[in-house]
């Protein structure tokens, strides 16, 4: 195995080896939230034709376990590693920062996938889904993940503690995410909050991803495809630069 590699399945080892905490606790989480949603709403709730609530909420849930685990992959990781100070141990190899963006984004990603296909399946037992357009199901599936595995290796060098990550996860990433129109079309909101759902990159990945199982959406797939790709772009240039500066973690 190369250096990336062996790193890669280093990050793929912890989680799995905690897989009851990491995977079964979220595909948990989302499941309370379909009985109970889809429960108290079903006869409520319209927001597409011939398209159950319960149907509805599906993608969204498994959307939004894919882009918190992705996210709490990396960061996590990294923050562990730097309390702990076993990230010296990493920082002695001729690993590239190149070879440390791969690996720890491509563990968020694996994760988040795994994740999201546990909700998934776990929810095709409540109600039925189609699939009208596979190819854009998976493609938003792995850029999200790959954005918030990225944003999460962000995040985890940045913080310096535990306290920190939990404020960024708690005022920044799960405020966006239940935002994003997983409950709800953004179309039943007022003017204004429609207009600030626009703003939030993880609508355009929530909607993007709804898009490829009912062939609907609230915007256009390819505008959802192009916010989602320059939102990696940035996260990405971003995340390599400062892995490239050492930033916090060559002092």
């Amino acid at each position: 195995m190369t250096g990336w590699q062996t790193l890669l399945y280093k990050e793929v080892l912890r989680f799995w080896k905690v897989a009851f905490q990491t995977v079964a606790g979220p595909v948990l989480t989302a499941m309370l939230y379909l009985l109970i949603f889809g429960h108290a709403l079903e006869a409520h709730v319209k927001v597409y034709d011939r398209i159950s609530y319960t149907a509805f909420l599906v993608p969204g849930l498994a959307m939004m376990s894919l882009l918190q685990n992705a996210f709490a992959n990396s960061s996590s990781s990294l923050i562990m590693s730097k309390v702990m100070g076993n990230l010296v141990f990493l920082l002695l190899t001729p690993l590239s920062y190149l070879n440390w963006f791969v690996a720890y984004v491509g563990a968020s990603v694996i994760r988040g996938l795994i994740v999201g296909l546990g909700v998934f399946a776990f929810s095709a037992l409540f109600t039925e889904v189609s699939f009208v357009a596979p190819l854009w199901i998976v493609i938003f599936a792995v850029m999200g993940a790959a954005l918030m595995g990225t944003l999460g290796l962000i995040a985890g060098l940045w913080a310096e503690k535990f306290d920190q990550l939990a404020a960024f996860q708690n005022f920044v990433v799960m405020p966006m995410t239940f935002l994003s129109g997983v409950f709800y079309s953004i179309h039943s909101l007022p003017p204004f909050w429609q207009t600030v759902s626009h703003l939030n990159p993880f609508f355009y990945m929530i909607d993007g991803f709804r898009y490829g199982f009912f062939g609907v959406s609230d915007v256009s797939p390819w505008l959802s495809l192009g916010v989602v790709g320059v939102a990696l772009a940035v996260v990405s240039a971003i995340a390599v630069y400062l892995l490239r500066i050492g930033y916090k973690i060559r002092s």
